[in-house]
């Protein structure tokens, strides 16, 4: 476990002015220290191991109608369209990246979008 939370971490805090920090128990990561983007829920609400993340509309019934076993419809927050992304299966972290960033994309400052952006170019 202590594995997969370092990968996440190291993904979440590669992005502009990422900051952690401890929310409902759970490292949590906030773009600009603001909007939360990634949630890591180690059982928290079930026997699983993963994250909640914010996603663009449609992604998360998208992924979840298309691999269940990967992804899922996360408590408290599904409803406003967030995505879950187990942890304890086989994880692509190229994809978890992609993942990751589109839930900073969809909750960061312009001008924390540009700064990543600029990276990327």
């Amino acid at each position: 476990m202590d594995d997969v939370l370092e990968s996440l971490r190291t993904v979440c805090m590669a992005l502009p002015a990422a900051q952690e920090r401890l929310s409902h128990g759970e490292p949590t990561w906030f773009a600009g220290g603001k909007k939360t983007f990634v949630m890591f829920a180690d059982h928290h609400h079930d026997d699983r191991l993963g994250f909640w993340c914010a996603a663009p509309a449609g992604v998360q019934e998208e992924l979840v109608a298309a691999e269940p076993e990967r992804f899922f419809r996360p408590p408290y927050v599904g409803h406003r369209g967030w995505l879950g992304v187990y942890l304890d299966v086989d994880v692509d972290w190229g994809e978890v990246r992609e993942i990751v960033e589109e839930a900073y994309r969809s909750v960061a400052s312009k001008r924390l979008v540009a700064e990543l952006d600029s990276r990327d170019a």
